[in-house]
């Protein structure tokens, strides 16, 4: 008996613990919009950075072939991840089009 005492002791404050806790923030769909257009833009800039660094090496003013072709590559991953989550968040629009509520 007094071994289930003990027990009850010590699960009641976290049983507590987790009655109190806070209830979860609704999802911001502005907060979402600024996410989006910040990653959209990050892209932006990597392409623009790699753009410059593949001109000033053609044009002999970047010798750095090695630091070009990581921003290369940087640039196309970010592109490539960005256009896969345009995909996903437009997959989720049509799904919930097709919702019948």
């Amino acid at each position: 008996m007094r071994d289930l005492m003990m027990i009850d002791s010590n699960v009641r404050p976290i049983q507590d613990a987790t009655l109190k806790r806070p209830a979860l923030e609704k999802p911001d769909a502005a907060a979402f919009g600024q996410m989006v257009s910040q990653a959209i833009n990050d892209v932006n800039q990597q392409m623009g950075e790699a753009d410059k660094a593949a001109e000033g090496l053609t044009l002999g003013t970047n010798r750095d072939i090695h630091g070009t072709m990581i921003a290369m590559e940087k640039a196309s991953i970010s592109f490539q991840l960005i256009t896969q989550v345009r995909n996903k968040i437009i997959d989720a629009y049509k799904e919930i089009q097709r919702m019948s509520f």
